[in-house]
């Protein structure tokens, strides 16, 4: 089974940009898909991006459209999540899960789909 280690969290002003890292071991990487997701205080985790195994398709929560990328280096075992024009309200933990349902090719949102999670890497977005 694959483990997984979010790093790249910090605190940050509103409008800067931070890359996380996910980084896998433990398996072959490129069996799973990749979704980021995080958890503000005092509520549920929810859904921000995923990334299918080869790195063909993507998907976003609309709040992140356009500003955060998700991508995958599979020959290094890791996951991105480049993040820009950051706003306070993103502040939470964000934590990388892989997906090993080798049915489905797309990301999934739903958290329950997951296997695997981190342990979380904590972004403060300072207004």
């Amino acid at each position: 089974q694959v483990q997984l280690v979010e790093s790249g969290g910090g605190l940050v002003q509103a409008g800067d940009s931070l890359r996380l890292s996910c980084a896998a071991s433990g398996g072959f990487f490129d069996n799973y898909i990749i979704g980021w997701f995080r958890q503000a205080p005092g509520k549920e985790r929810e859904f921000v991006a995923g990334i299918s195994r080869r790195g063909g398709t993507t998907d976003y929560t609309d709040s992140v459209k356009g500003r955060f990328t998700i991508s995958r280096d599979n020959a290094k075992n890791t996951a991105y999540l480049q993040m820009s024009s950051l706003k306070p309200e993103e502040t939470g933990v964000y934590y990388c899960a892989a997906d090993s349902n080798i049915v489905v090719g797309a990301p999934q949102r739903e958290l329950d789909e997951y296997d695997y999670w981190g342990q979380g890497t904590q972004v403060t977005v300072s207004s």
